[in-house]
């Protein structure tokens, strides 16, 4: 296995907070109803692991924010559900395995991912 991407966010939880509540249908925009239904600082980890599978992808145009899910194995572990243009675009460069790492403390929330053929 290589390394195809690496990508990080940082997310200040105040101000995603003030940015959801200050634009009408953000939330909707971004996240999936299941991700939606989850507290702040976790909304702010997901948009982090959003922001974070983008930049480990390269950036690609007309990424959508719903075609990349963070979801719960019953150990907690975080994992990215890709499909549509994140999951064309992930096969484009040959990956095999997508690593996700989220943290949120001290008002941050982050996200790691790792990209592998």
């Amino acid at each position: 296995m290589a390394v195809i991407g690496v990508g990080i966010d940082v997310v200040d939880i105040e101000r995603f907070g003030a940015s959801l509540a200050r634009t009408p249908g953000l939330a909707s925009r971004l996240f999936t109803p299941a991700e939606a239904a989850r507290p702040l600082a976790s909304l702010a980890a997901r948009f982090a692991a959003k922001e974070a599978m983008a930049k480990a992808l390269g950036a690609p145009v007309g990424m959508a924010w719903h075609d990349a899910e963070v979801v719960s194995e019953e150990s907690g572990r975080p994992v990215l559900e890709v499909r549509g243009s994140v999951a064309a675009r992930a096969a484009d460069l040959g990956v095999a395995h997508v690593h996700l790492s989220l943290s949120h403390d001290a008002g941050i929330a982050s996200a790691v991912v790792v990209l592998e053929s």
